[in-house]
């Protein structure tokens, strides 16, 4: 018996030829060694050609991304106590804030913060706050509002220490504002995905580094108002302070903030908005609130989710905003002299009154 005949597993010459065609008909078989290895060499970049004026641009010119990783393994590798320092402030704040927002029965907030709408805006805001706040717990959003809440506020907080001295500065010194003025521009047009890798970077993920992003992109609008509106102080009241004597001190508490306060919370409405749109972009640096909710939802293609995120933040941006320009209006404009006159607080007033 032949060798072919005893072994029925061995290849013959036949099928290796049937092999070989096949082989070459499919393009979708398995390469060889030597194929596969040839493919990644060819794949291979090639090194920086020379310069060529008919492309000049193939190959960077400035080597920037390594300039930019090597500053900032510089920064936090030398830096890092004095991040920390800035991290423990706002870490406080934020804390406190949240664990009184969510310690406070959801019935008692929704009463506070009706009066107190209805106190700077009226009585249809007050009733439009309490049935907007009623929707927000109703469909299951209340905790993740009440943590938006605290990072909103802690962030326009920080945004109001930082800003409002800043913009006093500015006005008072026209070469702070040739410095300060080119700064902010470049922070207005910075896209807001561009803050987070350094932020991550600089200060890890989570609640607190995303209120350090959120002032960082926020904090803009205060600086530049609270310069302009004492600035659009007139002079001939400027004059007249001085005349009667008033010091510095007295000029600008006295004559300027007063009057420059509705252009002043403009600024801080701007603020407050920024604040909550950057909220909701920094969960992707797993911060929490709604914003978390719509991040999660888009992830899991779960549209019911990010409704519910999407409806928590527009109820909230909508109470937040009314709030601020109400509190930017003046007594005159509101039709009385004083703010303790209007609101549950005028009626408990007028009330009290009569009684005696």
């Amino acid at each position: 018996m032949s060798q072919d005949a005893s072994n029925p597993w061995a290849v013959t010459e036949v099928q290796e030829s049937i092999e070989e065609v096949n082989s070459d008909a499919n393009p979708w078989g398995a390469a060889s060694e030597t194929t596969t290895s040839q493919t990644l060499s060819a794949g291979a970049p090639e090194p920086d050609a020379p310069f060529s004026i008919i492309d000049p641009f193939a190959n960077e010119l400035i080597p920037l991304e390594s300039w930019v990783e090597t500053g900032i393994g510089w920064v936090v590798g030398n830096f890092r106590p004095f991040f920390s320092a800035i991290k423990a402030p706002i870490d406080a704040t934020l804390s406190s804030i949240e664990a009184l927002l969510q310690s406070i029965n959801p019935i008692f907030m929704i009463l506070f913060m009706g009066l107190l709408a209805w106190q700077a805006a009226g009585k249809r805001l007050g009733v439009a706050t309490m049935v907007s706040l009623f929707v927000v717990g109703a469909i299951g959003a209340w905790e993740e509002s009440m943590t938006t809440l605290a990072l909103v506020l802690t962030s326009v907080f920080f945004c109001m220490v930082v800003g409002i001295p800043s913009g006093i500065w500015m006005a008072r010194s026209d070469k702070a504002q040739q410095v300060i003025r080119p700064i902010l521009d470049a922070m207005q047009t910075t896209p807001a995905f561009v803050y987070l890798v350094p932020i991550v970077m600089l200060f890890g993920i989570g609640n607190v580094p995303g209120v350090v992003v959120t002032i960082i992109f926020a904090v803009p609008p205060v600086i530049r108002l609270t310069n302009l509106g004492i600035r659009q102080v007139p002079e001939d009241l400027i004059e007249a302070a001085q005349s009667f004597g008033a010091s510095s001190k007295q000029m600008l508490f006295k004559v300027q903030l007063p009057l420059a306060m509705p252009t002043i919370m403009a600024g801080v409405n701007q603020t407050l908005m920024l604040s909550l749109s950057m909220v909701v972009i920094a969960s992707m640096i797993s911060v929490g609130g709604l914003g978390l909710m719509v991040l999660r939802g888009i992830g899991r293609l779960d549209i019911g989710l990010a409704t519910v995120g999407g409806v928590g933040i527009v109820i909230l941006a909508i109470i937040l905003d009314r709030l601020t320009q109400s509190l930017g209006q003046s007594a005159r404009d509101r039709g009385t002299r004083h703010w303790y006159e209007a609101g549950p607080i005028g009626l408990l007033r007028k009330i009290s009154g009569k009684q005696q």
